[in-house]
């Protein structure tokens, strides 16, 4: 992405926070005769080129939901090469990300995973913890609604009163700020059990793009798409300065 490009965005209306929902993967390796974990490979690609964007034009927190709660009834091979993904971009991108300023979260049920995946994010988390350039959080075996159960189970457990502010410090992002904007690539129109709670107000953009092939080019019309938006959170449209003209006059 050159400068140039970059500074045509206004920094005024950038989200602070993107959320992406990472699709298309399979698709865009079966329509060039490529088993389903070239896919999953050339989209560690483009999250890559994605960071380093959002680090370049000024968004502050990027979430991406890599794998869900859901995703373990895919095939067991599907699985096994995700989960081999994982740890080679545990191992060899985090000191690449302390280098660029990204600070990593992975978020979800851990649990699952093996010792050894789980010793890498504690690993790369902490070699990241300091930086400030963006915040990344990668949702792991993440589901909305067990997000916002565990979070439910931690107030119990706590003995706290049931409050909204209470349930969101013990959600899965609570060191980040609730999405601006979510992006789904690869066609589909729905969230999937994607932060329940968080995109209550979320502005919600989708594109035929699959995953894959979203570069910065297709980030930055998703970016100008959101600055076109009116965000009212339940209020009534702000007046416009052609609005208060009318008025006086």
């Amino acid at each position: 992405m050159s400068k140039k490009s970059v500074e045509k965005l206004d920094s005024s209306r950038l989200p602070r926070h993107v959320a992406v929902v990472m699709d298309g993967n399979g698709r865009w390796a079966q329509r060039r005769f490529l088993p389903r974990s070239s896919g999953h490979k050339f989209g560690v690609d483009a999250l890559k080129k994605i960071v380093r964007h959002c680090a370049e034009v000024g968004v502050g927190h990027l979430t991406v939901f890599a794998f869900s709660s859901e995703n373990w009834s895919r095939p067991p091979e599907e699985v096994q090469t995700l989960m081999d993904l994982f740890v080679k971009a545990l191992e060899r991108e985090s000191p690449e990300l302390a280098r660029q300023g990204v600070q990593l979260h992975v978020v979800g049920d851990l649990s699952a995973f093996s010792t050894e995946m789980r010793t890498l994010v504690a690993q790369a988390e902490a070699l990241t913890q300091g930086n400030t350039k963006l915040v990344l959080n990668v949702a792991l075996n993440y589901g909305g609604r067990w997000d916002m159960l565990q979070a439910a189970q931690a107030l119990a457990a706590a003995g706290e009163p049931i409050t909204e502010a209470a349930l969101t410090r013990h959600l899965a992002l609570a060191h980040s700020p609730d999405p601006d904007l979510l992006i789904r690539t690869g066609g589909e129109h729905r969230i999937s059990n994607f932060l329940l709670w968080q995109l209550a107000y979320t502005e919600l953009y989708f594109t035929d793009v699959l995953w894959p092939d979203f570069g910065a080019e297709a980030f930055d019309a998703a970016l100008a798409d959101f600055a076109r938006r009116q965000r009212r959170f339940g209020g009534v449209p702000a007046a416009t300065t052609a609005d208060k003209s009318r008025a006086a006059a």
